[in-house]
């Protein structure tokens, strides 16, 4: 009974924050779309407008470790899903920076951002199986399912991850997940930080059970996740000094020295081999020298048209002030391309309106 009166209950919830969308479409009122608001830091701030909150509408709806899929309401929080995939030896292999408790399930999917696993266990997008969402007429759209299919089509659960809200508020998310490593071990290299990125693209064309590589500026911090023998051998070949585990922690959850902090922090993601830009301080670089932390004082325009020059882009990550710009400006072909996509899925444009880019 306790089972079927929980359903009844979210049910309800579901169709309340529906009906506010609705209200808010036929109003024009723009909405702000969080969970536990533990990224308000990042991307654009949407000005004035009425909270849609989704942390109230949590709960996994269902988990089979054999099948390595999770299905979670967008309210539920990290740390829950983490602790109950762990009971099961599995996890999320995105690794998801955990910026406080109240971090919920779908803020994860919706900032799309992954931790130091990202280069060798993929992104978030890579994970992500289906969703419904809240549309911005206050319609349930279901998008995938629980299984993986290569079929021809869009896959629109896809690009809720890393939308911020703009292109639906997400209910429920379907995700793939990994088994835990048998073993991980630390290490930490006396190493310069351009040879540091040389070395590990060499490190890299070889199999080897590398799961981090993390500079802070005097030392190159590895990780190493996989087998017993595996991680023993390579250990041994790299060398250096053992460290404590728990440094990943820290790189992870954005609480090491060189990334915590109030002040404005660029990222710039960087082919590996691309020179890193002359337009500020390296705080440190992760993703085996791909993700570059940037500590500067030059304009956004300076610091976009670096990345752009280097083959990458750049995001003001933290640090923006009211109004300004964060990501890296869109071709016009391709901000008409996201323009459309905002206009199909959020006709009346109340959904994070501005959250993104100024002109979404």
């Amino acid at each position: 009974m306790g089972g079927a009166l929980a359903e009844v209950a979210d049910a309800d919830l579901a169709e309340a924050l529906a009906e506010q969308v609705r209200r808010a479409a036929a109003s024009r009122t723009p909405l702000r779309i969080f969970g536990g608001d533990t990224k308000a830091f990042y991307g654009r701030r949407v000005e004035g407008g009425e909270a849609l909150r989704l942390a109230g509408h949590r709960g996994i709806v269902d988990y089979d470790p054999s099948e390595l899929v999770i299905t979670a309401r967008a309210g539920a929080p990290l740390a829950e899903i983490e602790a109950r995939l762990a009971q099961h030896g599995q996890r999320l292999a995105f690794e998801p920076p955990r910026l406080g408790p109240a971090s919920t399930i779908g803020g994860v999917v919706a900032a799309g951002l992954a931790g130091p696993r990202r280069p060798f266990a993929g992104a978030i997008r890579d994970s992500v199986l289906g969703a419904t969402i809240l549309d911005g007429a206050g319609r349930r759209l279901r998008f995938g399912g629980q299984v993986f299919k290569n079929v021809a089509g869009f896959d629109a659960f896809r690009l809720q991850a890393g939308a911020l809200g703009a292109l639906g508020a997400i209910l429920e998310v379907s995700l793939r997940v990994a088994p835990a490593p048998r073993r991980e071990t630390a290490l930490a290299l006396e190493m310069e930080s351009a040879a540091a990125r040389g070395w590990l693209t060499e490190l890299m064309r070889r199999p080897s059970p590398l799961s981090g590589a993390f500079h802070d500026g005097a030392r190159l911090h590895l990780r190493l996740s996989g087998g017993e023998a595996g991680v023993a051998a390579m250990a041994r070949e790299l060398g250096g000094e053992t460290e404590s585990l728990g440094f990943w922690d820290a790189v992870r959850d954005h609480a090491h020295p060189a990334l915590a902090g109030e002040a404005p922090l660029w990222r710039l993601s960087l082919p590996q081999t691309a020179p890193i830009p002359s337009v500020g301080e390296v705080a440190a670089w992760d993703w085996a020298g791909a993700q570059i932390w940037l500590r500067s004082d030059a304009p956004a325009e300076a610091v976009w048209q670096a990345a752009a020059a280097a083959g990458g882009h750049a995001t003001l990550f933290r640090g923006a002030r009211p109004g300004e710009e964060v990501f890296q400006p869109l071709a016009p072909a391709m901000l008409a391309l996201h323009q459309r996509l905002k206009g199909a899925l959020d006709p009346a444009g109340v959904l994070n309106p501005g959250r993104m880019y100024g002109a979404l």
